[in-house]
């Protein structure tokens, strides 16, 4: 590591981190992405890391250089397989070998608690994908028993909330008729294995898509009216929480009503396109301050409110040669040169919605339904789909989904 470069970052870190994040969340998680070619080193990025308060860890590859720089830091990491890596992984050879190079080749130092294998291949419409998601999740978890790490470290993919046939009212939540099938087979796997549900969730593309029915403070957090689910009588003034309860109780409705959810991507970009309705520093100042402000509360949704929620902000960079919209490269909370993107101004807890989403509203009538767009074209929020730790090449596929279609079928994402 070349020291004056380390001692530049750490300046940088030392000197902001009181003002930037005065309040810093509990087991807070974030995403670490990398299609960039002027992001800092690995073993800068680590105070960046712990100024924030983040535990946990999200990469999308398992970069050896990344789980080198993060041993003996207690960090957790999530390490992920690419989509592109699920044909080979059915063979329980090469997922072993995959396993042992990868992952137990950096443990104790390094604590890697979890595998994703593959993200949002549901919702890509590829039966060869799909089909080999499962098979590759099994060979994964039968290569860790084999080596005597299943007890240490999970196996699981992420899922895009387009899985989602309906979502309003949160209780009416309920995954798609055509993926009923397949996504019963990975729940019984998260069942028998223990690992978490993850989900990727963004109130963003749903202001993006309707700015003039959704209302902005309910996807910010900010003080509003909110809205109440006239089934169950909770009250809801954001709309991250609803679209949590929304994915439990669809999960319960297929008969896994105990099992965790894990938010794996959640977050708002600082700039956009001129079509890029929101995309400002400004909203994404409150959006993922908010966040972390509840984070650091240890409370759940309104239907789940003693559970702590595990959520993994996206992302840690500003991500230059992410092809797409010009929001997709300004998501991070930090630029290149360890600079905050943005001052996420979480002086003080008060005034965040989410602090009390329990029960009904002060006259006990449900509040007129929040009108909510179908999601974003893009099947992938982030774009992430490939990515080779042996190479460090990573790809982007945005799968599209026609808007008349997610209407005929109901699909009415927040």
């Amino acid at each position: 590591m070349e020291f004056h470069r380390f001692f530049f970052y750490a300046s940088i870190i030392l000197s902001i981190s009181v003002y930037l994040f005065p309040i810093m969340a509990n087991s807070m998680g974030i995403n670490y992405g990398q299609i960039a070619d002027n992001l800092p080193s690995p073993e800068d990025v680590v105070p960046i890391v712990k100024s924030i308060g983040a535990t946990k860890v999200k990469l999308y590859d398992a970069d050896p250089k990344v789980l080198k720089a993060f041993a003996n830091t207690g960090v957790e990491f999530i390490v992920g397989l690419g989509n592109e890596y699920l044909d080979k992984m059915r063979d329980p050879a090469k997922a072993q070998a995959w396993v042992k190079q990868n992952v137990q080749s950096h443990l104790p130092a390094t604590k890697i608690t979890c595998i994703f294998v593959g993200n949002e291949v549901l919702t890509f419409n590829d039966t060869s994908l799909s089909s080999s998601l499962l098979p590759a999740m099994q060979s994964v978890h039968t290569a860790l028993v084999n080596l005597g790490l299943d007890k240490q470290v999970t196996v699981t993919t992420a899922h895009s909330l387009s899985i989602l046939e309906a979502s309003y009212p949160p209780s009416s939540g309920a995954f798609r008729e055509d993926l009923v099938d397949c996504l019963s087979e990975t729940l019984s796997f998260h069942q028998k294995t223990g690992s978490p549900f993850l989900i990727n969730a963004y109130p963003f593309f749903a202001y993006k898509g309707n700015p003039k029915q959704v209302p902005l403070d309910f996807v910010l957090f900010q003080p509003n009216q909110g809205v109440i689910d006239p089934a169950t009588n909770l009250h809801y003034d954001n709309m991250l929480y609803a679209q949590i309860d929304a994915v439990y109780n669809a999960l319960a409705s297929l008969g896994y009503k105990k099992l965790a959810v894990h938010i794996s991507e959640t977050g708002w970009p600082s700039k956009g396109d001129e079509d890029e309705v929101g995309a400002t520093a400004d909203n994404a100042k409150k959006y993922n301050g908010n966040l972390i402000k509840l984070m650091s509360k240890k409370t759940g949704t309104p239907m789940r409110p003693n559970s702590d929620l595990n959520i993994y902000v996206f992302a840690l960079f500003n991500e230059n040669m992410k092809p797409g919209p010009t929001s997709e490269r300004n998501y991070g909370l930090f630029k290149p040169d360890g600079a905050p993107a943005y001052s996420l101004g979480i002086s003080s807890t008060s005034n965040v919605a989410g602090s009390n989403t329990t029960t009904g509203g002060t006259n006990g009538k449900p509040l007129s339904p929040i009108p909510t767009p179908p999601s974003t074209p893009t099947s992938s929020s982030t774009g992430y789909l490939s990515i080779s730790p042996a190479t460090q090449e990573r790809y982007e596929f945005a799968g599209t989904v026609l808007l008349t279609a997610l209407i005929l079928t109901k699909m009415l994402l927040w």
